[in-house]
């Protein structure tokens, strides 16, 4: 989270409260909030209906209700004034705010969703992390690493220079643009993956394992991008200090599990009051958020590396149940929010002025799918696996390139046509994975052969597993 963000509302909201009502500025951030999860559950809904990640859902039901459709929540970073927003009118005329107080009720309430907007990013990097076991990540093997890699490396490079090049952005908004193409949707190919009964094949077992290797790549890229971004310039010792540091930072997390989870385990089990272990862990979380703040990478890292650390703790299956419904509370707030922000009128082919930002958002859908399409013919050694498949089951960005995307536009250092640009790829990535999944997958497998496993029963009325040789092949 950003302190700056923190820091600067503060006087905003004391300002406004000098010359609006607080009760006005309270209800015009209750009205909000009433708009995100309607929002968030409709559009959540709908699209799980249709076999898609309900966060996206989230994503599109914050630009039907932001400044892309309905004008229902709307910030001022985005040019909008209070008049634009409906929320600001319908207080006018119920509520009884005048047209003087709007412009400063306004400005308090769009502040406060962004922090909470920032709050519900931390802790969902924080539930990612507990839901990231560190001995799967070493166990992957080292086909999924080098498929991670490339997935990483090559639409990185393709990206940040394509958009320089090409279109003439500044390095620091191409940086930022090519790290949101990195990451990989774990959620999104999973599930496909195990309503084809491939979840466990060789294809299987690499998309998966390079995914996860993928995203805790990720996370060090957003930390290294962001931090440059409120640098302003790039600076090659400042990036390798920031690489080294956070590379380091989650090194030390993994090491610190060893040390830390019989201590925390012992802390929470003596306290006897509510929230006995949430709080702990929270409070632990936020502490490594700042650490992470404090030198100079993003405090999501922190938060990331606190839920690996309590990962490795007994109490990890409580303490996901009781972190679920916190991050049900704020973590839809993030998502609505960056679709609320986005303005997709950037992209109207019908304004001259767009067009540049329509054909940036089909280089970079280009980049999305090719970058991760040849993550396939990276694998060595397997001359029998389906590489398109791997390639294909890497496409989807999903949750985690909203991520991105949210940091960015909280930094404010995205153009509107690069941001609607980059909003555009994790829509349609993440839309096209699943049929193309299918696609390369024609035939779905039987229950026995997508669990690799022969069982037979024998005369005792015991069953007897034998695996299967692509199974075998597979440990």
């Amino acid at each position: 989270m950003h302190l700056d963000t923190i820091t600067f509302s503060l006087p905003l909201l004391a300002t406004a409260t000098e010359t609006a009502d607080s009760s006005l500025i309270l209800a015009a951030v209750l009205l909000s909030i009433v708009v995100i999860y309607l929002a968030s559950k409709v559009g959540g809904e709908l699209l799980s209906r249709f076999g898609l990640p309900p966060v996206l859902g989230e994503l599109v039901g914050g630009v039907v209700v932001g400044i892309s459709v309905l004008h229902l929540l709307v910030f001022p970073e985005g040019g909008a004034e209070s008049s634009s927003s409906l929320i600001m009118t319908f207080l006018q005329t119920t509520a009884g705010l005048t047209p003087d107080a709007a412009d400063a009720v306004f400005t308090a309430q769009s502040e406060v969703i962004s922090v909470l907007s920032e709050l519900g990013v931390i802790i969902l990097l924080f539930e990612i992390g507990l839901e990231s076991n560190i001995k799967d990540l070493i166990a992957v093997g080292t086909q999924a690493a080098v498929v991670a890699v490339v997935g990483v490396v090559v639409p990185f490079t393709a990206g940040t220079v394509g958009l320089m090049t090409l279109f003439g952005i500044p390095a620091i908004p191409a940086i930022f643009a090519g790290a949101a193409l990195t990451a990989t949707s774990i959620g999104i190919t999973s599930k496909v993956l195990s309503e084809l009964g491939r979840l466990n094949s060789k294809e299987g077992q690499i998309i998966l394992g390079a995914a996860v290797i993928d995203d805790v790549l990720g996370i060090i890229v957003l930390a290294v991008v962001a931090s440059l971004a409120k640098e302003g310039s790039v600076d090659v010792t400042k990036v390798i200090y920031l690489i080294i540091s956070a590379s380091s930072f989650l090194l030390g997390a993994i090491f610190l599990g060893n040390i830390f989870s019989k201590t925390f385990v012992a802390i929470a089990s003596s306290l006897k009051t509510r929230g006995g272990l949430v709080i702990p862990a929270f409070i632990f979380a936020f502490v490594m958020a700042y650490f992470a703040a404090a030198i100079q990478l993003e405090a999501i890292l922190g938060s990331f590396a606190a839920g690996l650390v309590l990962d490795e703790t007994d109490e990890r299956v409580e303490l996901q149940k009781q972190v679920i419904p916190i991050a049900d509370m704020l973590v839809p707030i993030f998502f609505v929010t960056v679709g609320a922000k986005t303005d997709l009128g950037v992209l109207n082919p019908a304004i001259p002025s767009n067009r540049e930002g329509l054909v940036m958002a089909i280089f970079l859908l280009v980049v999305a799918i090719a970058g991760k399409l040849v993550t396939g013919f990276s694998v060595f050694g397997q001359p029998q696996i389906n590489r398109l498949a791997i390639g294909v089951g890497m496409i989807p960005r999903g949750e985690v390139g909203l991520v991105f995307l949210g940091i960015g536009s909280s930094i404010g250092i995205l153009s509107k046509p690069l941001e609607a640009a980059i909003i555009m790829m994790v829509i349609l990535t993440t839309f096209l994975a699943p049929p193309l999944l299918r696609f390369v997958f024609p035939e779905p497998e039987t229950a026995a052969t997508a669990t690799d496993q022969l069982i037979l029963d024998d005369s005792s009325g015991k069953s007897l597993v034998m695996e299967s040789p692509d199974s075998q092949d597979t440990k």
